[in-house]
């Protein structure tokens, strides 16, 4: 029998990043193959005085990661960090049909704890997941989560590129205290986002466009699968975010397709949309979609989070909806630029009446307890078990947000 010969992968010239005078921190890298004579770099940079031997020097170690001895290497730098310029060249080598099966893999910062399950979510901060000038400000303002979005923030042609972008952004990156979030694709794309960016441990991984429990059983199933291979122990929380009529319908089923999920949210734009109508400020098309995102949330015990709002412009429209969003029962939102975040969480804190009142119920209530008095109550009304939760739950809140001291009642 007569073996067919392997084709060998077309090579042909690969870009990847982004240059010129609106840009920064990024860089543009375009690949030449060639069939010998080695590899020759040139690079154009505003920095290249200070940084040039040492841009060059990385680029040629990169090379040699992915197993490039002959190419022709055109660099344009605009400031871009040593990780944004290794993921760049692997992007260009790999569109070039090069590198097959390697990584070039920056040096790994120390790895951050595993986040708490029950953790503080008020807030989310979208950060495009192939634009690396936001990375590295991007817990200056302290949001409870940073997400590196592969999703819509990205165009479809550059997805590859970006994937790579987020997974050394994970590796080289210190987000201080904020839970490293990652939104991957839609699936089956979704799965090629995993691959890379489960390796490096993200806390917490969201599931856009979720309308059934299956395709959460088919990511926890693959992310248990590539946590395998890599020896991987600790958890990678999953949270679905529902944005279609199916989805939210589904809304108990998805909160309880995976012992993984930790919070599940709502994407009122791709909703309404779904429905045909348009979402407006006062929300009131998206009233019912919001109520039953929440009541499956609680019935499934995890976090209900709710959806971005989008006016970046409109800080008075962001702390009503806030408000709102925390009297239906959520425990945080999006946001998608960093001066929404103190106004969000200034909505989701309790207030001192709230505090105050609830230490009262508390406090009464252990009184009755050592005394061994069932019935209790503060002032005309009486404290039942539901009421002493509601109020322990408020006091944890506010000692997480600095609102009260760790110890003691007061």
């Amino acid at each position: 029998m007569t073996s067919t010969p392997s084709i060998a992968p077309r090579l042909q010239p690969g870009e990847a990043g982004n240059w010129g005078p609106e840009r920064r921190s990024d860089v543009h890298v375009r690949i030449e193959p060639r069939e010998h004579d080695g590899s020759e770099i040139v690079l154009e940079s505003r920095v290249k005085a200070y940084y040039g031997e040492s841009i060059t020097t990385q680029a040629q170690q990169v090379l040699e990661q992915l197993h490039v001895e002959n190419a022709y290497v055109a660099i344009h730098d605009e400031g871009a960090l040593p990780f944004v310029i290794s993921a760049r060249i692997e992007a260009a080598v790999k569109r070039a049909g090069l590198g097959d099966g390697y990584r070039a893999l920056p040096e790994r910062i120390a790895i951050p704890p595993v986040s708490a399950r029950d953790r503080m979510r008020r807030s989310r901060l979208y950060i495009p997941g192939n634009e690396p000038k936001y990375f590295i400000n991007a817990g200056l303002r302290h949001p409870d989560g940073i997400i590196l979005d592969l999703e819509d923030s990205v165009h479809p042609h550059e997805k590859d590129a970006a994937r790579l972008l987020v997974r050394n952004t994970l590796r080289a990156v210190d987000f201080g205290t904020c839970e490293r979030m990652v939104r991957i694709n839609q699936l089956p794309l979704g799965f090629a986002d995993l691959e890379e960016i489960v390796p490096e441990l993200p806390n917490l991984v969201l599931l856009p466009k979720i309308e059934q429990a299956e395709q959460v059983m088919q990511v926890a199933d693959h992310i248990e699968r590539i946590k395998n291979r890599a020896g991987i122990e600790r958890p990678i929380w999953l949270m679905p975010i529902l944005e279609s009529a199916l989805g939210i319908e589904n809304a108990y089923p998805i909160a309880t397709a995976s012992a993984d999920i930790v919070a599940m949210t709502i994407g009122l734009e791709d909703y309404t949309a779904d429905l045909g109508i348009v979402k407006t400020a006062a929300g009131a098309e998206c009233l019912y979609a919001r109520q039953r995102l929440v009541n499956a949330a609680h019935a499934a015990r995890i976090q209900a989070i709710d959806s971005v709002y989008g006016d970046v412009a409109d800080m008075e429209g962001l702390k009503h909806w806030g408000l709102n969003a925390r009297a239906m029962g959520f425990e945080g939102m999006g946001c998608v630029h960093p001066l929404q975040i103190s106004v969000i969480h200034e909505a989701f804190a309790p207030t001192a009446t709230e505090i105050e009142k609830a230490l009262r119920i508390v406090a009464v209530f252990e009184e009755a307890q050592e005394k061994g008095i069932s019935v209790v109550s503060l002032g005309s009304k009486m404290i039942d078990p539901p009421v002493v939760q509601r109020a322990l739950r408020l006091v944890s809140r506010a000692r997480a947000m600095g609102l009260l001291p760790q110890n003691g009642m007061s």
